[in-house]
């Protein structure tokens, strides 16, 4: 069976621009901030007297906003801010991009039918098959969200695992029963077997 990897993350991922988009509009002031610019740039005083806000707590709310590359301003002498609409179209197109997973190939027509059954579009198990036959077959795919040479925290190693599956204490026991994995005896750092 030949294979390509399985995408992780690198320093290029889309994660913290994520977490700080959501962060910045988990706030309710924040959110209604947001709106009143989606509708036209203002400034601190128009969204001040349209929220009912002191300036103040409204630049704190900017601040916040801006940091997260949702707002730009104070822009011109009037000093408005806007909403950065491409930067937020960018954030959303991250949100509802599938990953792109390199499927295994193979010339096993067990095999080719066991990854068609159990593996989703974007690389996920639909489910962990009960018979240990077609397990085996997905194991050296979840072994590819590991580097060679890469050391892992048990809880690295849950989260590279848990793209795959939820029951990511299944998955790494089998990883490590059957040797495809190594770890320390006392569990803190897991490794691929070369």
């Amino acid at each position: 069976m030949t294979t390509a990897p399985v995408s992780t993350p690198t320093a290029a991922d889309p994660a913290p621009a994520l977490v700080a988009f959501f962060k910045s509009l988990s706030d309710v002031r924040r959110l209604q901030v947001a709106g009143r610019l989606a509708a036209g740039n203002q400034t601190v005083a128009q969204l001040a007297e349209a929220l009912g806000e002191p300036p103040a707590a409204i630049r704190r709310h900017l601040e916040a906003l801006r940091a997260a590359g949702l707002v730009a301003g104070p822009l011109g002498p009037a000093q408005a801010y806007r909403l950065c609409r491409d930067h937020i179209h960018s954030l959303a197109a991250q949100v509802l991009a599938r990953p792109t997973v390199a499927v295994p190939e193979t010339d096993d027509e067990f095999a080719a039918k066991v990854l068609r059954d159990f593996l989703t579009p974007d690389g996920a198990f639909r489910e962990l098959p009960a018979q240990e036959k077609k397990f085996l077959v997905l194991l050296p795919y979840a072994l590819l969200v590991f580097e060679p040479g890469g050391r892992y925290t048990e809880k690295e190693v849950n989260a590279r695992l848990q793209r795959l599956h939820p029951d990511t204490a299944t998955l790494r026991r089998a990883l490590i029963d059957h040797q495809w994995m190594q770890r320390e005896a006392n569990g803190a750092t897991y490794w691929r077997s070369e």
